[in-house]
């Protein structure tokens, strides 16, 4: 079965041979501005390469100070060559397994999705009375879960270019959600898998919005964070839709290229409106016989759906980056960082929580947060068949495997995000 991915040379199941040519950064940003990300095939594995054989450069020029960690990365005694070679074996194996199991999971799944949101929107139609409300919403927020969850975050990844469907395709989907594509296919899987939890290069790390990080400086705009922590929750899609534009990350707003960013805040906001009108005018509008009541019955209802999809993928996604004991890394602990040291990072930046097949499927997967951080091209419903083997590996070379219930997770998180509204404590 041809394979779109790319493996380290020299890891276990793949032909050995010279090392392979070192990309540098300036290069895959290069090759990224160049093909506009969306265009190259395989682009997961253009960032696997880009996390696994890229050394790091360490701080830009302008980047400022860093906050103050430990000096080492690593606990002593730690082989990160054995722990790389460990955790390429289970990918190779995964990857070799791959088959019509598989594909017709992702198929089933995307045909499920479908058939809710055509009546979850069809119920809406007849929202006047409460019963079919609830159902409808009920269907189309699933609908809209499993398409952003399972489905678009997942194939976005290239978990299923594979499988060489021109329809399944990282570099064809575009996804139910407010941020284009193309945006996100930068801002998540080129930047934050890249630099998993790196201050100054992960911009997930609070998303820009909340200070998640004691290291990190606190100012008085921060005691409104437990506010901006619930507005983001609510409207999370529209946060995400303009995480990739450097106006919105810059240190100082009044110096920013407007000129520059003006082309992605353009896409941004068409697609926002073009989300806006589908849910919140067509398909209203097709209950227009059924009287006024009907239409407003439609629009509320997907206004409903929309904001049950953001608070359960706002939950999934900080239950899986912000509990306690995930580790934030500077730029100068991942200079020079080897594929082992790439892989303890993402095992140290992660959190898993607590769930069933139900969940697995609903959180995309997302309940396996540090698997995916591991292994971001690989098909997400393989995830919970790999991880006794993971974790077997973190507790023989004693690295923490983080997992808990989700309700413990996300209270640690609503705790830090509390507690760091406020300056630290003076020691």
């Amino acid at each position: 079965m041809p394979l779109l991915l790319l493996p380290r040379a020299g890891s276990t199941g793949t032909p050995t041979g010279p090392a392979p040519e070192i990309i540098t950064e300036a290069d895959l940003d290069e090759l990224a501005a160049d093909a506009g990300l969306g265009d190259l095939p395989g682009l997961a594995q253009l960032t696997r390469l880009a996390t696994r054989l890229t050394p790091n450069t360490g701080p830009e020029p302008d980047a400022g100070p860093l906050p103050s960690y430990s000096e080492s990365a690593y606990p002593d005694g730690l082989d990160l060559n054995q722990l790389a070679n460990e955790l390429d074996a289970i990918r190779d194996s995964t990857l070799a397994s791959l088959g019509e199991d598989d594909a017709a999971y992702i198929r089933r799944i995307i045909r499920i999705q479908r058939s809710l949101d055509l009546a979850g929107r069809a119920a809406l139609l007849a929202g006047v009375f409460p019963p079919a409300w609830i159902a409808g919403v009920a269907m189309l927020s699933g609908a809209k879960i499993l398409e952003n969850m399972e489905i678009g975050h997942n194939v976005l990844h290239g978990q299923w270019d594979w499988m060489q469907d021109p329809e399944i395709h990282s570099t064809t989907w575009e996804w139910d959600h407010s941020c284009p594509a193309s945006q996100w296919k930068h801002s998540h899987n080129y930047l934050h898998h890249r630099w998993t939890n790196v201050a100054g290069k992960d911009r997930d790390i609070g998303y820009g919005a909340i200070r998640i990080d004691p290291n990190s400086e606190w100012y008085p705009r921060h005691l409104a964070q437990p506010a901006v922590f619930v507005g983001l929750a609510l409207a999370f899609d529209l946060g995400i839709s303009l995480h990739d534009n450097e106006a919105i990350h810059a240190r100082n707003p009044l110096k920013t290229d407007m000129e520059a960013a003006k082309p992605k805040l353009e896409e941004s906001w068409n697609k926002i409106r073009r989300q806006g009108a589908k849910d919140f005018i067509f398909f209203p509008l097709l209950a227009t016989p059924l009287g006024l009541p009907s239409v407003l019955a439609a629009a509320s209802g997907a206004l409903a759906a929309n904001v049950i999809r953001n608070l359960w993928t706002f939950g999934v996604i900080f239950c899986g980056h912000f509990p306690d004991d995930v580790r934030i890394f500077t730029e100068d602990e991942v200079e020079g960082e080897s594929p082992g040291g790439w892989y303890y990072r993402q095992i140290m930046g992660s959190a898993n929580f607590n769930g069933g097949p139900l969940t697995h499927v609903m959180t995309g997967n997302l309940d396996h947060q540090i698997e995916h951080h591991l292994f971001p091209d690989l098909p997400s419903n393989r995830y919970a068949e790999i991880a006794p083997q993971v974790r077997e590996i973190c507790e023989r070379h004693d690295i923490a495997y983080n997992t808990d219930s989700f309700a413990k997770q996300f209270g640690t998180v609503v705790r830090k995000v509390l507690r760091y509204s406020l300056p630290n404590r003076k020691q």
